[in-house]
């Protein structure tokens, strides 16, 4: 059996995030927007919480660029 490849792993939503979906959060595997939808499922749990806490962080620093300009 061949070693799974990263895009194997992690399921990913069609549509972008948009900033009322802000802050993301983890689940276990799972990525859920502010209100609960899942966005994404992960290899594992410190994964999703990786990638979400990037995503905040990120869309924060967005928000605080838009305001700053």
């Amino acid at each position: 059996m061949s070693p799974q490849k990263e895009e194997d792993t992690i399921s990913t939503s069609k549509k972008p995030l948009k900033p009322n979906d802000f802050p993301v959060g983890a689940e276990g595997k799972k990525m859920k927007k502010q209100d609960g939808t899942p966005i994404a499922d992960t290899k594992d749990s410190p994964i999703a919480d990786d990638v979400a806490e990037r995503l905040n962080e990120d869309e924060a620093r967005r928000e605080q660029e838009k305001w700053s300009a």
